[in-house]
Parts: structure tokens; C-alpha cells; sequence
């Protein structure tokens, strides 16, 4: 069982920026990806950004350009780092940790943490 806990959401103003980390209770290395995921009221759950323990990433269109994932395997981190936030990015953003073996595959979810953009 893989815990899971983020830090790092707030209130920023529209253009600025916000660093969330994830804290994992084991070695990231032996996980297969690990992502950021948001959901903002009345909407699905959305992959944001997503890392493999190779290192490739992959980003959500509307933020590519301006969010960053990248993974500390000696810290067992993941972070994300937000920059040139707007208003739609306002959500719940919660990480994950995916494992899969063949065909099977868990995830591990995270408690979430806000981040609210202002205009």
C-alpha cells in the first residue's frame, strides 16, 4: 500500500505560479508512473501531467508549456511545477501512483490539495 501525501496548493493570483509536491511512504523507483491529476466542481478527474520511473513525461494539453513534472527518486518525490497559472486551472489536485503487473494495475491516490487561481 502505497501512501501518498501533497503539499504546496494555495491562492495565487492569475500568472502566477505554485509548486506541488508529493510525498510517496515508499521508493518511487519501484513505481511504474506517477501523476498529477485535478478536478474542479461538477467535472471529471483529469490527468494534468504524468512520469514514468524511465522519466518520460506526459502533459494535458491546456498545460503544456506552463507545468512541469519531474520526480526525486532519492526523495521519493513528485512535483509539479505551475507556472503562469489562469483561473481554469482552479481544482482539487490530487497525485497518484500507478503500478501495473501484466494486465493488472493499482492505483494509489493521494487526499488532494487545493489550488485556486484568482483573476
Amino acid at each position: 500500500q502505497v501512501q501518498l501525501v501533497e503539499s504546496g496548493g494555495g491562492l495565487v493570483q492569475a500568472g502566477g505560479s505554485l509548486r506541488l509536491s508529493c510525498a510517496a511512504s515508499e521508493s518511487i523507483f519501484s513505481i511504474n508512473a506517477m501523476g498529477w491529476y485535478r478536478q474542479a466542481p461538477g467535472k471529471q478527474r483529469e490527468l494534468v501531467a504524468s512520469i514514468t520511473n524511465g522519466g518520460s513525461t506526459n502533459y494535458e494539453d491546456s498545460v503544456k508549456g506552463r507545468f512541469t513534472i519531474s520526480r526525486d527518486n532519492a526523495k521519493n518525490t513528485v512535483n509539479l511545477q505551475m507556472n503562469s497559472l489562469k483561473p481554469e486551472d482552479t481544482a482539487v489536485y490530487y497525485c497518484n501512483a500507478r503500478r501495473w503487473t501484466g494486465t493488472t494495475i493499482r492505483d494509489y491516490w493521494g487526499q488532494g490539495t487545493q489550488v485556486t487561481v484568482s483573476s
